[in-house]
């Protein structure tokens, strides 16, 4: 269900801040979302894992808190966020 090193790296490396950034609320953000969007196509074919909705749904919880955060630091970033992201239409 993890998220490859390599693509791990491509998220962090398309949506870091400044260059040497790897955890800030942006770049967690994206890894929730990889993360999320995998597990919810895991979800389609095994409807019946309820251990992995409960994980999706924490994931989730944790990428509306981040989000909370970074709307109420900038709203600009914010904005193209979630555009990028393609979350909220």
């Amino acid at each position: 269900m993890a998220l490859t090193q390599q693509r791990k790296q491509e998220v962090m490396t398309s949506y870091q801040v400044h260059e040497t950034d790897t955890g800030s609320a942006d770049v967690q953000v994206a890894l929730l979302t990889e993360r999320i969007n995998k597990l919810s196509e895991h979800l389609k074919a095994n409807s019946k894992d309820h251990s992995s909705r409960r994980g999706l749904l924490k994931m989730i919880s944790l990428r509306k808190r981040l989000l909370a955060y970074i709307i109420k630091q900038d709203q600009q970033r914010y904005r193209k966020l979630i555009e990028r992201l393609g979350i909220r239409g």
